[in-house]
């Protein structure tokens, strides 16, 4: 059975293609969302988004392979749960995969690593952990606080 959710760190850096060929880390000391950096963070959305279709693939697969025939029904209700839990995880994949193709377009529309709200630069660090980021760690903060503040009311 397939792992849960991969998450962008335990890409294997070979998978990112020409950004890293040569080593490459964007830095901040080079101009902000340069094409360099994009190109970069476009290798590693790409990376991703293949990495979590294969992994959805080998589950498809499984799907097809094994089927319940457990007889004891202990065994039967083992099984249903772990695909249950599989296929949850499958959805959130899937979630996730709208989430990259619109930092790939953020990327297209050249407004990729800026936030959101403020419009202030995503740090790179941020980026790096995730490349999906919309907005900057502190914008990010106070939209939990809100969001907390309106289910308690």
């Amino acid at each position: 059975m397939a792992t849960a959710y991969n998450r962008v760190d335990q890409i294997d850096p070979a998978d990112l293609g020409a950004a890293n060929d040569d080593g490459y880390r964007p830095s901040p000391d080079e101009p902000f969302m340069n094409p360099r950096q994009q190109e970069y963070f476009r290798a590693k959305l790409l990376a991703w988004k293949d990495a979590i279709l294969r992994e959805s693939q080998g589950t498809l697969s499984q799907l097809q392979v094994d089927s319940l025939r457990e007889a004891d029904l202990n065994d039967r209700a083992s099984s249903e749960t772990d695909w249950s839990i599989e296929l949850r995880t499958r959805d959130r994949q899937r979630k996730l995969i709208g989430k990259i193709e619109a930092a790939l377009r953020r990327i297209d529309d050249g407004e990729y690593g800026y936030c959101e709200v403020t419009g202030e630069p995503i740090s790179l660090g941020r980026l790096e952990a995730r490349p999906i980021a919309t907005m900057t760690v502190e914008a990010q903060e106070r939209h939990e606080r809100n969001e907390k503040v309106s289910r308690e009311d």
